[in-house]
């Protein structure tokens, strides 16, 4: 079997330049199901993916989740478990040569052999469409079982004819107990992790390294490491607490991938909080964008949209106050711009709620898109010309200031759309008094047609 990693072989050196020369977080990766923390749902005994894997049945899957919760580690542990030829591509370094090379490898195995080829590629969403469809005749052929590791939605980032013939398991991230255990075990390991070092951490330092992971066990291992190596001695020993945790932190960094999914998951929990009326939802979601270092100004053009797609005119301030809100936000910058914002939002979430612009303009759109384009009707025509009054341009126009209540019983819409409703005001906020006003000249119209 072709090894994964060939730098990493079982017989390295526990010291000197073999596995101690390696970060922690390497040393200390799960060798094997036993060690391995998390994903119970999909990895406890007799579950079907660990089925596949240890009877060598495993077909094409893809690997889904956070960094740091174990896709790379899993793809080792079927490597040593599956008799199968294992080969690894890094979608950052590999290209369509070395791809199309692998395959031919892999078919002529089959044929000669039998034996199958799993090829394992990390970051398989930064693939091009190109490069994952070099991969779909192996795959479709069965010369080769196709592992992919990806932290974005495969949804997006897959072709849909990979996906296909794929099966996505979604792996969480790992909840703070768990990314506590990880850690407490790299303080126990004396061979591969910090056991056999002088080091003391604090129980309230372990927790507060596993909650500034999120999850990410990479994320706590590097930062266990580095803490470790700058602790001062103290008799001996090196002693961690919370303040040393929090010297090393300074800054959390949020997971937040601007041009990935959850960047709109969080937008998308944002709008959601302001449609439903929680401003406290709302606000926090705004500080996971904000403090994460999303463009302000795009929070503000979705505020703006926000205002007039679920505002409206229930609350005509509103599309004012995000208005200002991104004028505050260019005017003085970050971090002051983050009140403004904050402001918005929470006016937005506490303003009353209305759809109806949004859906009067979706109607007429579509009427708009589907119906013949009909003329306009001459009497709501400007005639600027001889010629123009001479074909009835204007003809029948009515002044609305001259007629009593500012309303002429005159009709403004193609004659095939006489009648049509688009705007149906809500009874909230200020629509509700546009709605009465619309009742009334609806009323008033009828009463002077007949």
């Amino acid at each position: 079997m072709s090894s994964l990693f060939p730098d990493d072989a079982e017989d390295s050196p526990p010291t000197g330049r073999g596995r101690a020369a390696a970060p922690l977080a390497e040393r200390m990766r799960p060798r094997a199901f036993d060690e391995f923390v998390g994903q119970q749902d999909l990895l406890a005994p007799g579950m079907p993916l660990r089925e596949a894997i240890e009877r060598d049945r495993l077909q094409s899957i893809i690997l889904w989740g956070p960094p740091g919760t174990g896709k790379t580690t899993l793809a080792r542990i079927i490597a040593d478990t599956t008799q199968a030829r294992f080969v690894a591509f890094s979608a950052v370094l590999s290209g369509i040569k070395e791809i199309r090379e692998v395959m031919t490898d892999a078919e002529r195995l089959r044929r000669a052999t039998g034996q199958r080829t799993i090829v394992f590629i990390d970051e398989i969403h930064r693939f091009n469409k190109a490069q994952q469809d070099a991969f779909l005749p192996r795959v479709e052929a069965g010369d080769i079982v196709l592992i992919g590791a990806t932290t974005e939605n495969p949804s997006f980032e897959i072709n849909a004819a990979l996906l296909s013939r794929s099966k996505v398991f979604v792996m969480r991230g790992l909840t703070t107990e768990e990314v506590e255990g990880i850690v407490a075990r790299a303080l126990r390991d004396p061979v591969r992790g910090l056991g056999a070092e002088p080091v003391h951490v604090e129980d309230a330092a372990i927790k507060a390294i596993a909650v500034y992971a999120n999850g990410d066990a990479r994320t706590a291992l590097n930062l266990l490491e580095l803490s470790v190596a700058g602790a001062p001695l103290v008799d001996g020993e090196r002693r961690l607490d919370v303040p040393r945790i929090d010297q090393t932190i300074q800054r959390r960094a949020l997971l937040y991938d601007k041009s990935g999914e959850e960047h709109y998951n969080i937008i998308s929990a944002l709008h959601k909080s302001m449609r439903n009326s929680d401003p406290d939802a709302a606000v926090y979601w705004l500080a996971r964008m904000v403090e994460a270092g999303e463009d302000p100004l795009y929070i503000a053009r979705r505020l703006v949209r926000f205002a007039s797609e679920d505002i409206g005119n229930a609350d005509p301030q509103a599309l004012t106050v995000t208005v200002a809100a991104k004028d505050a936000v260019h005017f003085i910058g970050m971090p002051e711009g983050n009140t403004a914002l904050a402001q918005a939002v929470i006016y937005l979430a506490t303003a009353p709620k209305s759809n109806a612009v949004y859906m009067a303009y979706n109607r007429a759109a579509e009427d708009a898109q589907k119906d013949v384009a009909e003329p306009v009707p001459l009497h709501l025509r400007n005639a600027p010309t001889r010629l123009m009054k001479e074909l009835d341009y204007g003809k029948g126009y009515r002044y609305a200031h001259d007629e009593a209540d500012a309303v002429a019983d005159m009709s403004c819409l193609p004659p095939a759309l006489e009648g049509r409703k688009y705007y149906e005001p809500r009874e909230r906020g200020v629509e509700k008094e546009i709605k009465r006003r619309l009742e009334g000249w609806a009323a008033l119209k009828k009463r002077r047609r007949e």
